[in-house]
């Protein structure tokens, strides 16, 4: 009897935590140190923005440290593929985004990973609509004067993009479409400083830039919006109309950033990550600091997260499909 007291007592003090609501709570997974997010664009830049933002609240919560880093080139894919191929213990995450998650897939037949296979969402962090933009000494001071012009031209009209694949080059295709069916030629810019040089001088009649990247440069004077691909006008640039405004509401891209990990990273790992990355630009500073640059900050779930990803592959290899274009 005295050997099976120690027993008996454990299993009713057990018992008593969990019929008061106090059983113990399971440790939270330890994670390597100083974690690692990866980013596939220059310092400066839009996505880079929101990654150290995120990076340094996200270090805050977990009482560790974020370190950004930026592996720029192929519109992302390079830092997709170097996340889908790391060590799969939470210490390595990827700042992705629509281009080399949703867009890539279906545009590059030798795309050195797979996205659906190789990753695992957490959470969408925020969203960037896209502006139709023009150099200042562009005669279009619509969209209607734009396609007028384009549809006028007895060749094809150059549009300005950030790389092969990205939102910018098929939504630029988009909005010839749905616009009549006008030609364009993609100019594809292996640097984002590239392309924005090129607006400015006039070498495009066009492109496609996130509200992010195109807010100072029109409010600088040095380039002019013609359109937002958002539902709503931007409170940053109120005067510049919507595609819907203009007569074309299926133009309705956006560029959406969300946070990735190894697809075989252990579930406990996946879900404390998700659930402080949402907490991390949900932070009102953060927040504030995001729609500042001209983000719209998301935070969702994981399931909110997946149920996303999946509804855009589909819908943009429909769009890569419609423009035949051939990535390799």
């Amino acid at each position: 009897m005295t050997a099976r007291r120690p027993v008996l007592l454990g299993l009713g003090a057990a018992v008593g935590l969990a019929l008061t609501g106090l059983a113990p709570v399971r440790a939270q997974p330890a994670l390597p140190q100083p974690l690692k997010l990866l980013v596939g664009f220059p310092p400066g830049t839009g996505p880079d923005v929101v990654a150290r933002l995120l990076g340094q609240k996200l270090g805050e919560l977990l009482k560790g440290q974020v370190a950004v880093d930026n592996r720029t080139g192929a519109g992302g894919q390079i830092a997709a593929n170097a996340v889908a191929k790391a060590p799969a213990d939470g210490g390595t995450l990827l700042l992705g985004e629509v281009g080399s998650i949703a867009i890539a897939p279906p545009a590059f037949s030798k795309l050195p990973y797979d996205p659906a296979r190789e990753l695992a969402v957490l959470s969408e962090v925020v969203r960037s609509d896209f502006l139709l933009v023009v150099p200042t000494t562009s005669p279009a001071q619509s969209v209607a004067d734009f396609v007028k012009a384009a549809r006028a031209k007895a060749d094809r009209t150059n549009i300005a993009t950030f790389g092969a694949g990205t939102p910018g080059h098929f939504g630029a295709e988009m909005f010839a479409e749905q616009a009549g069916g006008f030609k364009i030629e993609p100019i594809h810019y292996r640097a984002t400083g590239d392309a924005v040089t090129a607006i400015v001088a006039g070498d495009v009649q066009g492109a496609f830039v996130s509200t992010a990247l195109g807010v100072a440069q029109i409010k600088g004077g040095k380039m002019r919006a013609l359109a937002t691909t958002a539902a709503q006008r931007s409170p940053l640039l109120p005067d510049v109309p919507t595609f819907t405004e203009a007569g074309l509401p299926k133009v309705d891209f956006s560029a959406w950033f969300a946070v990735f990990v190894p697809a075989a990273t252990p579930a406990a790992v996946q879900d404390l990550l998700a659930t402080q990355v949402a907490a991390a630009v949900r932070a009102p500073e953060v927040r504030q600091k995001l729609v500042d640059a001209g983000f719209t900050v998301t935070g969702t779930s994981r399931a909110e997260a997946e149920r996303m990803v999946r509804a855009e592959a589909p819908r943009w290899a429909a769009v890569v499909k419609a423009s035949g274009f051939k990535g390799d």
